[in-house]
């Protein structure tokens, strides 16, 4: 199974993250802050990172962290009004900046992007 961490503090959420994984066949690791996203991503670094922007604890610094210490590809999601949330996720070294909506509709291949 190929690995996945994700910043995602919204329970309901995280159940949908982890279903859909399950399904794609792929393992997910979620945290809840930034703080621990970079230090999940410095223990074992990840084939895909997932952030929620909207998490309600250092989402954008833990993400800078985790962008300028690895090669993972990084794929943030937030509401689609946050523009300069999401210009800062971009300038931050974000590789993917995805409304809420678009992220969630295509969940499962953005998951199967961690098997290739």
């Amino acid at each position: 199974m190929a690995d996945v961490l994700a910043l995602i503090d919204d329970l309901f959420f995280q159940s949908k993250l982890l279903e859909t994984a399950r399904q794609v066949g792929v393992a997910v690791r979620v945290v809840s802050n930034g703080d621990a996203l970079a230090q999940a991503a410095a223990a074992q670094p990840p084939a895909l990172v997932l952030v929620d922007l909207n998490a309600r604890q250092g989402a954008l610094e833990g993400l800078a962290r985790v962008c300028a210490a690895g090669p993972a590809p990084v794929v943030a999601f937030l509401s689609h009004v946050q523009t300069d949330l999401a210009a800062r996720a971009r300038e931050a070294g974000c590789t993917e900046v995805l409304p809420r909506s678009k992220f969630s509709a295509n969940l499962a291949e953005i998951l199967r992007r961690a098997k290739s």
